[in-house]
């Protein structure tokens, strides 16, 4: 027994030292707090990366104030001198949000954000300000480019809005209510929406992270902070398309890659140059020879001397290609056309009395002046 005692209590303090060794410097850590896992969730690395591009912006707009009634009134009329009408006038103030894209200083915001202002002063998240200039506007999409002259900007890092994902984590940030900058966390709930303003160019990322009035003209980025689009539209459960409520989990926001393209031509021509084929079109199912169905468009007119009746295009044709990829949306079709340069070619494959014909047209502009 007295040999077995001193056996045991050796054999006991190495499983005690084996334990803490192990406890110490072999088993993972037990607190989330410096574990690695808790670190993947965490979007702060994005934020970091693209807040300080994103800016606050104040606008100001005089405005005449209308006369009193009361200066119509007779009775008062008499102690005013004749021919005085005093014109008073008041300052209109609102907010919203941009993004600066370039070095340079050009900033990335909505119309209706700066539409009809006097004077556009954009605050920095580092807390300096400007005030800014329009470079251009685009009421069609409801994009506007504003300048500032700031050394050492930042400007933000751009994604590609067509490799976007229902599904995927996108993070909101602006300033919401005048608080200052503020991100809110949500997903790509559907992409491609249109028809719920009479823009012509409607192709929104909806999104369910929360928007409030001021967010306008915001980023909304991916979780590695790039630009995917700008924040421009909530939808209410009384007032579609406007920002003058809180949402209720549909927020809209312009692609980046259709803002920067709307971007680069206001800086290079003041204005938004679009390519244009000259057809009215509408979807419809044309047969094929197996007897199934493929989506294609049905010309329903063609312009006179346009790009579309020079490459040989006929109303009642039927558009099944462009450029080699079958058609399945007018509007998204044409949304591509317009995105090409004026004198880009362009291949249409078409259906007409059971015949298929292989037609090239000459992108031109649409809307050209004075035209």
């Amino acid at each position: 027994m007295q040999h077995l005692k001193f056996l045991t209590w050796p054999a006991i303090a190495g499983l005690l030292a084996a334990l803490l060794i192990l406890d110490r410097w072999v088993l993972p850590e037990s607190d989330p707090r410096r574990s690695d896992d808790y670190e993947l969730v965490s979007y702060a690395n994005a934020v970091r990366s693209a807040t300080p591009a994103v800016v606050n912006i104040y606008t100001a707009k005089l405005v005449k104030s209308r006369p009193s009634p009361l200066l119509n009134d007779g009775f008062f009329q008499r102690f005013s001198r004749p021919g005085q009408q005093p014109q008073r006038q008041r300052i209109e103030r609102s907010l919203g949000s941009g993004v600066i894209v370039t070095a340079a200083g050009h900033i990335l915001t909505n119309n209706h954000v700066i539409a009809d202002a006097d004077a556009i002063q954009v605050l920095l998240q580092d807390g300096r300000s400007s005030n800014a200039v329009v470079i251009g506007t685009d009421p069609a999409t409801d994009l506007a480019v504003l300048k500032v002259d700031l050394p050492d900007l930042q400007p933000i890092t751009l994604g590609d809005s067509n490799a976007a994902r229902v599904g995927d984590v996108v993070l909101a940030i602006g300033n919401p209510l005048g608080f200052g900058h503020s991100v809110t966390q949500g997903i790509v709930s559907a992409l491609g929406r249109y028809g719920l303003q009479p823009n012509a160019y409607e192709d929104y990322i909806q999104t369910d992270a929360t928007i409030h009035l001021g967010n306008s003209g915001g980023a909304l980025v991916d979780t590695r902070g790039r630009l995917l689009g700008i924040n421009t539209l909530i939808y209410t459960g009384n007032s579609q398309g406007h920002n003058n409520a809180t949402g209720i989990g549909i927020s809209l926001a312009i692609p980046v890659n259709l803002a920067v393209f709307v971007m680069q031509d206001l800086i290079d021509y003041g204005k938004v140059i679009r390519g244009w084929l000259g057809v009215s079109v509408e979807p419809v199912g044309a047969p094929r020879g197996d007897g199934t169905n493929e989506q294609a468009l049905a010309v329903i007119e063609v312009a006179p001397n346009s790009p579309a009746e020079k490459a040989g295009v006929m109303p009642g044709d039927l558009i099944t290609h462009i450029d080699g990829e079958p058609v399945k949306d007018g509007r998204l079709t044409m949304h591509r056309i317009a995105l090409l340069r004026p004198g880009d070619s362009v291949d249409i494959a078409i259906r007409r009395n059971d015949q298929t014909l292989e037609l090239r047209s000459i992108v031109g502009v649409l809307n050209p002046p004075g035209g």
